[in-house]
């Protein structure tokens, strides 16, 4: 459909049925079906969804929408600089979309769904791109916004009735669909079930052996002869283009600084926010009620308790009051002090106390404050639209000239030198390689994989970055001799011993606390025994490793025990408690699976009868017709639709 109707529909049952279908191709209506219809098609016509045509003008235009945005995510001047089968993957995708959309509304149509002109009349004049300044409908702006998208008032009618019809077919199938209270429940006790354990760490760096002799360091040398050579070494010359280096070559003048100051007033003048709690009740008396309990000093989740089934809780951090659905409950919880639970008050949804928890003032940044933050914003716009240019650029120095040809201008950055296959120097410290971890070990990789002497190659990197490398000079690994290592080979043997001494506490711990039903239950009372805090899947606790709490809820009962490493320690933890809340003490947790799982449901079901749809319609595409669009579109054909 045009990007003008996408937008109107964004929220429809059509956006969510593409979101679980947009990636499927055209394999599933058969080779066959294809081939026997290239060549007895109009040529105005890309496919048929039963008796229905999609006309090679709406094709174009959806690919004319589709083609710019994703050159820009590829950081491409120009949709024909798109390679072919990229493209190709592009117009199935969006062929498929439109397919969907005729497919859906076919059935409606044939289940005899009709659409009142008065409800499609009522849905145009509600598109807000339609409307004035006053939320009307603006017939002077509707035709403005037809002839800007290139589409007809009676296309737009057209394809205004299909989709309520569309709209009244699928919504009673969606809206049939819910979670299963057992598969709720089962989803709940996961995510809220909490355990505790007693926990204890056992650091290699407090473990004290003797220091080794001399005839120990030589065996330890000569049994681990890989932990004492001095490692391949590699000299190259790197150029490097990302985001990061093409920002430094850019500078911002002032004026366009402030420009962005005036045109962001809202972003930099920050109202005043709120952090409240709520309680609402079916009536004043029972607002009453429930005011005199947390007066009393109830604590939050006692109130919550206390509301019960006839009323409802919710905490709300740093809103705004425009946030608030209730003028009048924003006003009054925008005027009260804060830490004092407030009188009940009335409101369009019954009556209501709250507790104003935290206040954050209202924040006004001046020009200069602000700068750092447009400054930023200005270089990331201008690097978005740049970069592809200059990777183009880039590219095109490298391969007229390699290394030594690359313009100053483009802001790449180029360093040189010898480097390991840890990204180190020979002096032990990390070569000077622009970028993240995640980009300078795909540099540091394609140094150790590229032949010397070979031609350099433009690639691309993780974050957006681009590089090119030449090996021209290799130095092997060697064995370093005792001698050469000594200290290190110490300092080994001294590591593997302080290890191997905490593995054995540790193991004793853990024998014991097996034997005697958990670590609490030793004697003597074990030194630096930890008590944790409940922690459960969702939430990690400090004390407690991940690896630990993640083995904690593979155990089914208390007392017992388990031994892991981590982070330099041997850990020893015993069970000590499994707890699963009542649904009614987390309504608000239980209320969230239970609508995500209905969603969830009601999309497999949305895209079930989607897929049955397409089983049925069998749709027919017209390669040919197809190809055309694409080389207008992109200015290049496609060889391969065709085939």
């Amino acid at each position: 459909m045009l990007s003008f109707l996408c937008r109107i529909f964004v929220d429809s049952w059509v956006g969510r049925v593409i979101v679980g279908l947009f990636f499927l191709t055209f394999v599933g209506w058969g080779v066959g079906d294809v081939l026997m219809n290239i060549g007895t098609e109009r040529a105005d016509v890309v496919a048929r969804v039963g008796p229905d045509p999609i006309l090679v003008p709406a094709y174009e235009q959806a690919l004319r929408t589709e083609m710019p945005q994703i050159a820009q995510q590829m950081h491409l001047d120009d949709p024909s600089q798109i390679p072919a089968a990229t493209r190709e993957q592009i117009a199935q995708q969006v062929l498929q979309r439109l397919i969907l959309q005729d497919e859906v509304a076919l059935a409606a149509r044939n289940h005899g769904l009709l659409v009142p002109d008065s409800a499609v009349r009522a849905e145009i004049f509600a598109i807000p791109a339609f409307q004035d300044k006053n939320g009307k409908f603006d017939r002077t702006t509707f035709n403005n916004r037809l002839r800007s998208s290139g589409m007809t008032e009676a296309r737009l009618i057209e394809l205004v009735r299909a989709e309520q019809a569309s709209k009244a077919l699928m919504e009673p199938i969606r809206n049939g669909a819910g979670a299963p209270d057992i598969l709720t429940r089962r989803i709940f006790d996961l995510e809220a079930q909490t355990r505790k354990v007693d926990i204890v760490r056992v650091p290699f760096a407090a473990q004290t052996p003797a220091a080794p002799s001399d005839a120990q360091a030589r065996r330890f040398h000569t049994n681990h002869p890989w932990l004492f050579e001095a490692p391949e070494y590699r000299h190259a010359r790197i150029v490097v283009l990302s985001p990061e280096t093409v920002a430094r070559s850019m500078t911002i003048p002032d004026a366009d600084l402030h420009h962005m100051y005036e045109q962001q007033a809202q972003r930099f003048n920050t109202p005043e926010t709120r952090s409240v709690q709520v309680i609402t009740a079916p009536n004043e008396a029972r607002a009453r009620e429930l005011l005199t309990t947390w007066q009393g000093g109830a604590s939050w989740d006692a109130m919550q308790k206390s509301a019960g089934k006839d009323s409802a809780s919710v905490e709300m951090d740093d809103i705004r009051i425009s946030s608030i659905p209730s003028q009048e409950l924003g006003r009054q919880i925008f005027n009260a002090p804060s830490d004092t639970v407030s009188p009940p008050i009335h409101t369009d949804g019954g009556w209501a106390i709250f507790r104003v928890l935290h206040v954050t003032p209202a924040h006004i940044s001046d020009f200069e404050s602000a700068r750092p933050a447009l400054q930023a914003q200005a270089l990331a716009e201008r690097v978005q639209a740049q970069i592809g240019d200059r990777v183009q650029k880039l590219q095109d120095a490298i391969a007229g000239g390699g290394l030594d040809s690359i313009p100053s201008e483009l802001g790449a950055v180029a360093v040189a030198g010898n480097v390991d296959a840890h990204g180190m120097t020979q002096e032990g410290t990390p070569a000077p390689i622009p970028g993240s971890d995640a980009v300078r070990q795909a540099i540091v990789a394609r140094v150790f994989s590229q032949p010397k002497g070979s031609s350099p190659e433009l690639l691309q990197a993780p974050e957006g970055t681009w590089y090119a490398v030449s090996v021209d000079g290799v130095t092997p690994a060697r064995p370093l001799s005792y001698e050469d290592s000594a200290q290190k080979v110490r300092d080994a043997w001294m590591d593997d011993a302080r290890r191997h001494a905490a593995d054995q506490a540790a193991t004793t711990l853990y024998t014991q606390a097996q034997t005697m039903g958990g670590l609490a239950h030793i004697q003597p009372a074990v030194p630096d025994l930890v008590h944790s805090t409940p922690f459960s899947r969702a939430h990690d606790v400090t004390e407690v490793p991940h690896d630990i709490a993640e083995i904690a809820f593979r155990l089914d009962h208390t007392g017992q025990s388990l031994m892991v490493e981590a982070d330099g320690a041997f850990y020893v933890a015993t069970l000590t408690d499994i707890s699963t809340p009542d649904p009614a003490s987390q309504r608000m947790l239980f209320d969230r699976i239970r609508t995500t799982l209905t969603q969830a449901v009601a999309d497999d079901v949305e895209m079930s009868y989607a897929q049955a749809l397409q089983g049925i319609v069998k749709p027919k595409p017209n390669p040919s017709a197809i190809s055309a669009v694409m080389s207008a579109v992109s200015g290049k054909g496609n060889p391969e639709a065709g085939q």
